[in-house]
């Protein structure tokens, strides 16, 4: 499954944006705290979740300001770090970025630029390196690679920016903050509805969920006799292992080797695209924010950097597609625009080797290589908890089964050629479920690269429960619409959000600029 072949844009082509963005939701609904060892075997009695399976932002606002550290602590995430990551006012911290020589004479580069990074400990985070990088947010994996950890910034600045709209009309500072999260909340959710969801999923499957409610998961009292026991409005969601071991891992095929990332590191600039191992690098948990890049990511005290680089903020233009929202003056050349890759059975070859700090491995030896390679370890987390197979889940829920052939062959995607006949007798029988339903989505003939079937299914029902489940709720609330500022009325896609966090301005969506570099 992890390949050497070149990047392959999806097709219709989905900016590479929303690919960290369903890592950044991901962190909103799952979180395995379980402590047990790579390939251990784990009863489902015995997995512990360590976040919320609700779409309600827990990952954003832990337990909310005036709570003990505003945080999780423990295995469940920072804690919110010393000082908390709430400012005045119900408000969340920024950090800025340090500026660095490269290139040099070009200010951006050169300045530290606020608001541009997130906030971290500093001094206050003691006597390591590590601790000094620890970034102020309830979710340390947010801060794993630098596209998820810029989409939470994005985060941040969506809500600051709604809070001071509030403070504008003159609501109360004591309501102002729940407020600003019912609002942000429920632009989220309707974001991740209309505009998220329908890109990874058969639109038909999303609609139909959506409007005619769950067939499988968690259905509501009386909706479907059987084996499928039913739910009340009042009982809290959970967390099916089917989503969040497998069908949910479906953005690990959308990683593109290369990244066209600012002004400074794209292909017609003088360092090049950006690597995909730069995304870790450039990171306080995964990274050590360099500019060492010699330096061992394995070690936590490497690099000599404590926050970001000012030549590594985000171009949100070339993830994200503003001219769909109404801004063609903030659309980049389609050169150096980057598409997610196509969703089927295929990785890039740099996710065979990844970095331990992206699965809480740092600084502790690695007894087997294999341990870096990413689908290794979705197959392996798999085995552990003893989950259905493809063809298990497919009767169970009555959905026409893919065929041997499709199984086996696929389209254009991983070659399993060199199995054995006996192999290849046992992988149609007993199909791994993560690999189960991207092959559904390489084979979907009405939209493909889009899950559909078992995997399009399972990934639609979880968001609606987890949409269901949240104490703001678009799904309990049906007649509820998007009142900030959106292209379309009534909607409200991640254009319009990044639009509206960041005042619609280019120097805040590019802070780094357009053309040539200039000379030293």
């Amino acid at each position: 499954m992890t390949t050497g072949t070149p990047d392959s844009d999806s097709a219709p082509g989905v900016p590479a944006g929303y690919t960290y963005l369903g890592q950044f939701v991901d962190h909103d609904l799952t979180m395995d705290a379980t402590e047990a060892a790579l390939g251990e075997s784990v009863t489902v009695e015995e997995l512990e979740q360590g976040r919320s399976p609700s779409l309600d932002l827990d990952s954003l606002y832990g337990l909310g300001p005036g709570r003990a550290g505003a945080g999780y602590g423990g295995a469940a995430g920072p804690a919110a770090g010393p000082g908390g990551f709430y400012a005045p006012g119900g408000r969340l911290k920024t950090g800025s970025t340090v500026g660095v020589g490269l290139p040099a004479n070009f200010p951006p580069a050169n300045d530290d630029q606020p608001g541009f990074d997130l906030p971290r400990a500093g001094e206050a985070g003691g006597p390591t390196k590590a601790g000094r990088r620890t970034p102020l947010i309830p979710d340390l994996r947010n801060d794993e690679n630098l596209i998820v950890a810029q989409t939470h910034l994005a985060f941040i600045h969506f809500h600051n920016r709604v809070v001071d709209e509030l403070e504008r009309r003159r609501v109360p500072a004591a309501r102002r903050f729940a407020a600003a999260r019912e609002l942000v909340v429920k632009h989220y959710q309707w974001m991740l509805r209309t505009d998220f969801l329908p890109r990874i999923v058969d639109e038909e499957i999303v609609e139909s969920v959506f409007t005619g409610g769950r067939r499988y998961f968690e259905v509501p009292v009386g909706g479907r006799p059987g084996r499928f026991p039913g739910v009340g409005p009042g009982h809290r969601p959970t967390m099916p292992i089917e989503f969040s071991v497998a069908a949910y891992r479906v953005g690990h095929s959308m990683i593109r080797r290369r990244y066209e990332w600012n002004r400074v590191f794209s292909s017609t600039g003088p360092n090049g695209a950006a690597p995909l191992v730069a995304l870790f690098r450039f990171t306080g948990v995964s990274g050590n924010l360099s500019p060492g890049l010699g330096d061992d990511l394995n070690d936590p005290e490497s690099g000599t950097l404590l926050r970001l680089p000012s030549n590594w903020t985000t171009d949100f233009r070339r993830l994200y597609d503003f001219t769909a929202a109404g801004r063609p003056d903030l659309a980049v050349p389609a050169a150096e625009f980057n598409l997610a890759q196509r969703i089927d059975t295929l990785l890039v070859d740099p996710l065979a080797t990844l970095p331990t700090g992206s699965f809480g491995g740092r600084g502790a030896p690695v007894p087997d290589p294999l341990h870096l390679n990413l689908a290794y370890r979705n197959l392996a987390r798999a085995a552990m908890v003893e989950l259905a197979t493809g063809p298990q889940l497919a009767r169970e829920m009555g959905i026409e089964p893919l065929t041997a052939e499709q199984i086996l062959t696929g389209d254009g995607g991983a070659p399993l050629g060199t199995l054995t006949e006996a192999e290849r007798a046992e992988l149609v029988a007993h199909t791994p479920l993560w690999f189960y339903v991207l092959r559904e989505a390489e084979v979907n003939p009405k939209q493909p690269g889009r899950l559909t079937g078992v995997g399009g299914h399972l990934v639609a029902e979880v968001f609606h429960r987890a949409i269901e489940g949240s104490r703001d709720s678009i799904v309990r609330d049906p007649r509820w619409r998007p009142t900030l500022p959106a292209r379309r009325k009534g909607g409200f896609t991640m254009p319009d959000l990044l639009l509206y966090a960041f005042e619609g301005r280019a120097d805040l969506l590019n802070p780094l600029g357009d053309g040539p570099i200039p000379a030293p």
